[in-house]
């Protein structure tokens, strides 16, 4: 059978928007003519591809199978639209890239900043994903690069060493020395009693630090949500809780608001975040181009102790 490249791609808009109201939307398609190209793709492949319900819609065992490959399509043509642009002169392209919430926030920034300002003609779509979701995604061809931690198979994928990030818990010197007594560090279960700030739940890390809450049969009680490690720091000096944050975030918290930082004496807070993409050598061009910047950042700041 033959496949249409807007069946595809709309495919993929319903997939990842839960609907065929909103996934015709993205696709700039009619609902009508959505609905219509979705059921002439059921009756060719001869299966549904999608399971209705009052919620919207989930793709069935055959929608993921075609989901798939269609990623893996779509990729492939932009990856021939940027090669053919930089033949005619100029690298041009998008760049799909997915980290987790340290490197956003702490490691990025300035990194996508001088990448951006010598390639103008280079965009980069950065969304903040939990560490599986960012080896599955890049596995399954939904991004080109990821940044992910290292307590996640990367198995299939190739990987490049990015930044140490470690997390410490911030909070009021005295109280936090009283807890971390001689050893100096602290072991999040033993602070889990206390009131927090925390980032806001569809924040990556603030998903992690409630899984390994939930390993201990615990939760995190939080007071406070929000969008930033500065307004954590904020919220804490206050007095409304205590944080647990990268330690870069934290150095600079404590300077600005006096306050206490131990390190977390858990194995699973120090983690090495290393780029990965399913064959480097396979990136467009302008791909490589931002790995490349990335790594020697990476050479320049990483620490492996």
């Amino acid at each position: 059978m033959r496949y249409d490249i807007t069946d595809l791609r709309l495919l993929l808009d319903i997939a990842e928007t839960g609907s065929i109201t909103s996934g015709a939307e993205r696709s700039n398609l009619s609902l009508p003519a959505a609905s219509a190209r979705v059921r002439n793709l059921e009756s060719e492949v001869g299966a549904p591809l999608f399971l209705r319900n009052s919620r919207g819609v989930l793709p069935t065992r055959a929608g993921e199978v075609l989901l798939h490959h269609a990623r893996i399509v779509t990729l492939q043509l932009e990856q021939l639209d940027g090669e053919m642009a930089e033949v005619r002169g100029g690298m041009k392209g998008r760049v799909r890239l997915l980290c987790n919430t340290s490197a956003l926030s702490e490691f990025l920034p300035d990194i996508l900043g001088a990448f951006l300002a010598r390639h103008g003609d280079v965009d980069v779509d950065v969304e903040e994903r939990m560490s599986y979701d960012i080896v599955k995604s890049v596995r399954d061809g939904a991004a080109d690069i990821g940044i992910a931690a290292d307590s996640v198979d990367m198995g299939g994928l190739q990987t490049r060493p990015f930044r140490r990030d470690r997390l410490v818990v911030i909070g009021d010197e005295a109280r936090l020395r009283t807890q971390a007594g001689t050893a100096g560090s602290i072991r999040f279960q033993n602070l889990l009693d206390a009131d927090f700030v925390g980032l806001t739940a569809d924040s990556a890390l603030q998903r992690y630090l409630s899984q390994h809450a939930r390993t201990g049969g615990r939760t995190i009680r939080l007071r406070a949500r929000v969008r930033s490690f500065d307004a954590v720091c904020r919220l804490v000096h206050a007095g409304v809780g205590i944080a647990v944050i990268p330690e870069t975030a934290a150095v600079r918290g404590a300077n600005a608001y006096r306050l206490g930082v131990r390190p977390l004496s858990d194995a699973w807070a120090s983690r090495l975040l290393q780029i990965c993409a399913r064959d480097f050598s396979a990136l467009p061009r302008h791909a490589q181009a931002l790995v490349e910047r990335m790594a020697d950042a990476a050479a320049a700041g990483i620490e492996h102790g």
